[in-house]
């Protein structure tokens, strides 16, 4: 072994250690504390910097100007413009929820999804022990959105979709890049998350956002923010699916969004999608664009209430 793969073994094992000491909650509370601040030109300084840091393009927003901001919660969450993401109007075509980069996609195995190369985590866990999920989901197809600070941060729904349940799981708040996921065992099944489950035109979809260090809290369009207050209990609420009170979405609308960046997980049902050949683990995506398409099997039995 070389001295510099010595050295990057080492760095490796001390970002690692970092995460299981770092006093995550305290940090994502001050984190939440300072991103709602509304300090004017300190805020804007932080915003600037972080813009230069990440090469954010401001231009797609649809406010263009630094100053326009009041607080850098206001700036993570900008909405864009309404030309920035086209949709994939297809409607064989289910579209990425949000701009980011693919952590992993696949089958599920066994009750295991993969979450980075040699690593995998089970389905049971990631769905917090909920039986009437897992049996739905069961030998279905997977894709994981790696959202780095520098995206969107708003959450879309990649097709047609009826709320039918929402589940919110507390947990830790490791990190969520792709490093941490190649070193955290079982990662994404033990950070908190918020579990969405709808019927869709393509069967069962769940979309999960999952939280993570200094993610100071997630939100959905019909709950409004989710965390914090942290219960430290699972809580479950299921939703009518006819009538005025029923939460219907399309694809393309906004269903969520996260106060600084983390992931989204995506569970279709067996043979419902066929995962475009050209998506890998690694590949950058951006939200509305295609994902997959309705597989032949599912077009047979697509649901008719949607």
């Amino acid at each position: 072994m070389t001295t510099k793969t010595a050295r990057n073994r080492t760095w490796q094992h001390l970002k690692v250690a970092f995460q299981y000491l770092v006093p995550q909650f305290a940090l994502t509370r001050l984190a939440g504390w300072f991103a709602e601040k509304q300090w004017g030109v300190v805020t804007h300084l932080a915003i600037k910097s972080f813009s230069a840091k990440y090469q954010i393009n401001l231009q797609e927003a649809e406010k263009t100007e630094v100053n326009q901001y009041a607080s850098f919660n206001e700036f993570f969450i900008r909405p864009l413009k309404a030309t920035a993401r086209p949709i994939d109007r297809d409607e064989s075509a289910v579209c990425f929820p949000a701009d980011g980069a693919i952590s992993e996609l696949g089958e599920i195995n066994n009750g295991q999804l993969i979450q980075a190369k040699g690593h995998f985590f089970s389905l049971s866990d990631l769905l917090a022990q909920d039986g009437e999920l897992i049996s739905l989901f069961e030998n279905g197809k997977f894709v994981t959105t790696y959202l780095s600070p520098r995206d969107y941060h708003r959450v879309h729904m990649p097709c047609d979709g009826v709320l039918r349940k929402m589940i919110y799981v507390p947990g830790d708040l490791f990190s969520v890049n792709p490093f941490l996921a190649q070193h955290i065992p079982n990662l994404f099944a033990r950070n908190e998350r918020v579990i969405c489950y709808f019927d869709t035109p393509f069967g069962a979809m769940v979309q999960i956002l999952v939280g993570a260090t200094i993610t100071a809290s997630i939100s959905t369009v019909w709950a409004g923010i989710i965390n914090p207050p942290r219960s430290g209990k699972i809580q479950s609420r299921e939703y009518l699916s006819e009538g005025h009170s029923a939460v219907k979405l399309k694809k393309g609308e906004e269903m969520g969004a996260f106060r600084l960046g983390s992931t989204v997980i995506n569970l279709f049902q067996q043979d419902a999608v066929e995962f475009l050949a050209s998506l890998q683990a690694g590949s950058a995506v951006q939200m509305g664009a295609a994902m997959s398409q309705t597989s032949h099997a599912a077009s047979a039995t697509q649901h008719s209430s949607i």
